[in-house]
């Protein structure tokens, strides 16, 4: 049995790389018999990091010779079946979904968030995604609009497999990265380019500011999503009276660890809140996007975003109460995480559970 993966692979995202991780992880310890194949941006990459085959991504014979490969297309993880970020992607991954249904191969949505989507994506999701056999998402909103857009395809809500991630103890120490989170701890701080950015920076300063002016933690800027996230986390840190660090781009398992280690998590990247939730460190969300506030609301996090991008942009006082609240809650928050993690956990699992099921067929 042959699997081809379709996501946002090979960018050097490292959120989609860690979902990528764990999809080949958990399918070769439940299914060593399947052969994996990715499609990729950079498939040498992939290849050598992973094990796997993988096939250039851009090139549509290659993707065709692929397909003709695999008896089963995996699309995601991750948030591919959206057109805030543009319609012609949308396009390609609902259309790499209707090309393997129509050369008969089972096919599976796995654990994805869907949406935003306008008219014109619902219609294209509804047109090209019909007939898919399984769908897995990781959250309710996700779940809803799916299972209206393809009503007779079980869409089952599951969690994102990243959840599934574990540290060895060695992973886990940050020393060598200049880090001591016993006697300097520090608050990692993700952001990612976003229209709305530029009005909510002096909020992010404030807070991270005031983090390390009362509470004696230091601000790490952590760019998960390569350049663009450093250039942002500059911006921001130019704006902080306190000093603040930029870390350079890191490995999947050294920024788990870097999150896992911080006392706190001021995030707008997803997989920087997950990797927090795992891990039971309290966060203050900044949720540019729909499948961010559907995690706080899977998680039934107690506390409300630091600022919403598009919204209103929180005064001082607003600003200093998040992260008060941040702070004098912090154990009450830990005990929170711990608890509902382990139902992501099992949520995480079934992603996979499903596949087999599919795969057994």
């Amino acid at each position: 049995m042959r699997v081809l993966l379709s996501g946002y692979y090979g960018f050097g995202n490292v959120g989609d790389e860690a979902l990528l991780r764990i999809i080949v992880q958990r399918i070769r310890s439940r299914m060593p018999k399947v052969e994996i194949e990715a499609l990729s941006a950079s498939p040498e990459a992939t290849s050598a990091q992973y094990g796997i085959r993988a096939t250039q991504r851009r090139d549509a014979g290659a993707v065709r010779a692929a397909m003709e490969r695999a008896d089963a297309l995996i699309s995601g993880g991750g948030g591919l079946l959206q057109n805030a970020t543009s319609t012609r992607s949308l396009l390609y991954y609902a259309g790499i979904i209707r090309a393997a249904h129509r050369r008969k191969k089972k096919t599976m949505i796995f654990a994805q968030s869907v949406g935003p989507l306008d008219g014109l994506g619902k219609f294209l999701v509804r047109t090209l995604c019909s007939g898919v056999d399984r769908a897995t998402v990781r959250d309710r909103r996700s779940r809803e609009l799916l299972q209206s857009l393809l009503p007779a395809t079980k869409v089952e809500q599951s969690a994102d497999p990243v959840f599934l991630l574990d540290l060895a103890p060695d992973e886990r120490d940050v020393r060598n990265e200049g880090l001591d989170p016993v006697g300097a701890p520090y608050v990692v701080v993700s952001v990612r380019k976003h229209q709305a950015l530029r009005a909510g920076i002096p909020a992010i300063a404030r807070a991270v500011d005031l983090l390390s002016r009362e509470y004696g933690f230091r601000g790490v800027f952590l760019p998960m999503g390569g350049a663009e996230d450093a250039d942002v986390a500059t911006r921001v840190i130019r704006a902080c009276e306190s000093a603040p660090m930029l870390l350079p781009e890191r490995s999947i398992e050294r920024s788990a660890a870097i999150v896992a280690s911080a006392r706190a998590v001021i995030g707008m990247r997803l997989h920087a809140l997950i990797f927090a939730a795992r891990f039971a460190v309290p966060f203050l969300a900044i949720p540019y996007d729909p499948k961010v506030a559907a995690l706080c609301e899977d998680l039934a996090y107690p506390l409300a975003p630091l600022w919403v991008p598009g919204g209103t942009v929180p005064d001082n006082a607003a600003i200093d109460a998040s992260v008060e609240r941040l702070m004098s809650e912090h154990e009450r928050l830990r005990e929170h995480l711990q608890g509902a993690v382990l139902a992501l956990r099992a949520g995480a699992e079934r992603n996979f559970e499903i596949l087999q099921d599919l795969l057994d067929e």
